[in-house]
């Protein structure tokens, strides 16, 4: 089974100058990949390789490195024809979509640049990794964590992402952990989701959303005034505030969930979810 867990790294300022050159670095090539991949039409992982790969490494990029990069290319148009097929841009022929079909996708300076063994290695008793920068191996770069995300980084590791979020530096890491042991449910516990209720179980479970939407007006209302009032305290009060909310309904959804899984593990139930798939075409209010 895979999971992600998130490392903290607390590089000194010299290496976090390091850091940030090298993400800057590889984004301004991944995005003249993509000029090169819009332009020539070419999107799939290997054809873009083959057109792509002998001047990233001729810039300086390492041979790993440039792969994941013409690889993060090729994902990005990937979701974009996805995102295309599914609507998200609007009908054929919009204003939306056409703005998004007639340029190329570009990535942000600071965008995640993905890793892995051959380019990253963990000392978990010393609690430091080393990564591959534009500036040679770095090595002994101190990392934080829960004691049980050490724990499974002992265990088989994937890919990983190099990204920064709010001036604090991450390594998203995908493991792999044994699966628990499988058994044949008692009966099962139907969960319906909603807004109004976030959710309502078949056992008498209610978990109400009222608090967390009158939360979320709160929080709306709180950014207008700030908005609107423009000064540089009130700007440095939204920088402070940002994805507040986001945190707290992730960890509202989690005790829920949490709360839930519980219940089904100590009467050995299953959990059933209600089918959402198609449900656009089905019903007919907005």
């Amino acid at each position: 089974m895979k999971i992600v867990t998130q490392v903290k790294l607390t590089p000194s300022p010299e290496v976090a100058a390091v850091l940030e050159s090298t993400l800057h670095t590889v984004n301004e090539h991944a995005n003249r990949v993509s000029a090169l991949a819009f332009e020539r039409r070419v999107f799939r992982n290997y054809d873009l390789r083959k057109i792509a790969y002998a001047d990233v490494r001729e810039a300086g990029i390492g041979s790993q490195a440039a792969q994941h990069l013409i690889k993060k290319v090729a994902d990005g148009y990937a979701t974009l024809r996805a995102n295309l097929r599914a609507g998200n841009y609007g009908k054929p022929g919009s204003k939306r979509r056409v703005t998004v079909e007639s340029k190329p996708i570009t990535f942000r300076p600071e965008a995640a640049q993905p890793y892995d063994q051959r380019n990253m290695s963990f000392d978990l008793d010393a609690q430091t990794v080393s990564l591959w920068t534009v500036s040679g191996r770095i090595k002994n770069i101190p990392f934080a964590c829960s004691a049980e995300a050490l724990k499974n980084l002992a265990g088989k590791r994937g890919e990983a992402d190099l990204l920064r979020r709010e001036g604090v530096w991450f390594l998203v890491v995908t493991l792999d952990v044994p699966e628990a042991a499988q058994y044949e449910p008692d009966g099962f516990i139907g969960v319906d989701l909603g807004i109004e209720n976030i959710a309502t179980t078949s056992t008498g479970y209610l978990a109400a959303g009222r608090k967390l939407n009158r939360y979320r007006k709160r929080q709306l209302d709180l950014r207008r005034k700030l908005q609107a009032k423009g000064t540089k305290s009130a700007k440095r009060l939204l920088k402070k505030r940002s994805r507040k909310e986001s945190r707290r309904t992730r960890d509202i959804n989690h005790c829920i969930s949490k709360t839930i899984v519980t219940e089904a593990k100590r009467t050995g139930r299953g959990i059933a979810l209600e089918d959402l798939t198609g449900i656009r075409a089905r019903v007919r209010h907005r």
